[in-house]
């Protein structure tokens, strides 16, 4: 009864929709950017260099609301409270899109069906660092170490759940390592305790890392990319180094509500690519680290959905569960 009650609101609020895009060009008010993190980190300053982008296009302002915790959920209850008219939308990334339906038992939404999928925006590459007077110059080095010394080695993480800690999860699995996990309460208290030597590495994106690995402060030892980063050229691939499938990245892309017209997310979308190839904005980006990956609205949901499927195999290895 309540999943027919919940398609017959569904219908009626496309029909809403649909009756007032007819009635007037969208978007006729501003919108609203929610980022499902704290500002001033990596992903709030990719949302900032964006909107500021496409705004001016739209004509409209496209206002950044940060909702950060529960490992993106805050962020993702307030997008599914909001109206699916194009007037709420959300900066998406691992979590929501890829991890949170494989580790949480009792999660309140569905990636494949909760969410109207706009486009992708690009990826953050995540390199494996330890701290610059680590004596392991490479990672064959690390692995020799790791292993002629069981149960001793760590690592540090953003957080359970973050793709810093999947990433070197999925890492282990392949090199048949035994680390073990530091959770702590995002990247930047992470990296303070590698430079103290409290952790002696950690899978690291690339957007947090790029100053402390300007000034010499880590050393990384491999990109988990299919090829090299075009920001790091002379950082080797972990398949360069024998390990083909260790691919990770931090993923970003624009969602919104279930539901929302064909013809606001062809305009969104249309407006995002747009975005994403400004020579301003890809000067910005090279930057933060990102790399563009404009697409259609068919192309990110199937990319995000393959993406899931694969993380859900490394998340039921490596047990970890949220709830």
């Amino acid at each position: 009864m309540f999943d027919r009650l919940k398609r017959i609101g569904a219908a009626l609020a496309f029909a809403a929709c649909g009756a007032a895009l007819a009635q007037g060009a969208y978007p006729s008010q501003p919108i609203k950017w929610i980022v499902p993190y704290a500002a001033g980190g990596g992903t709030d300053a990719v949302a900032r260099q964006l909107t500021n982008a496409m705004q001016a296009s739209l004509g409209q302002p496209l206002v950044v609301d940060n909702r950060p915790g529960a490992s993106t959920n805050i962020g993702v209850a307030a997008l599914m409270q909001a109206k699916p008219d194009g007037y709420t939308v959300m900066q998406a990334e691992n979590a929501a899109l890829l991890f949170n339906e494989h580790m949480f038992a009792k999660l309140p939404y569905k990636p494949a069906t909760d969410f109207s999928y706009i486009g992708a925006i690009g990826r953050i590459p995540i390199l494996l660092v330890v701290r610059q007077d680590h004596p392991a110059r490479t990672l064959a080095e690390l692995i020799a170490s790791v292993k002629a010394n069981p149960g001793k080695a760590s690592y540090g993480s953003a957080g359970v759940g973050s793709p810093h800690h999947m990433a070197m999860e999925l890492f282990k699995q392949k090199a048949g390592l035994d680390i073990a996990h530091v959770a702590y309460k995002g990247a930047a208290p992470a990296i303070q305790d590698l430079l103290g030597g409290q952790v002696p590495m950690m899978m690291l994106d690339l957007t947090a890392g790029r100053p402390y690995l300007d000034s010499g402060k880590v050393r990384a030892l491999a990109v988990a990319l299919p090829q090299r980063s075009k920001a790091l050229p002379n950082l080797p691939t972990f398949a360069e180094l024998g390990y083909p499938d260790v691919n990770a990245f931090a993923y970003q892309g624009l969602i919104g509500p279930a539901n929302m017209p064909p013809a606001v997310v062809d305009r969104l979308n249309a407006e995002l690519r747009k975005a994403l190839q400004s020579p301003e904005l890809l000067k910005a980006f090279d930057t933060l680290g990102l790399e563009p990956a404009p697409g259609t609205p068919e192309e990110f949901r199937s990319t995000a959905r393959a993406l899931s499927a694969h993380w859900g195999k490394v998340i039921r290895t490596s047990g970890v569960q949220l709830d």
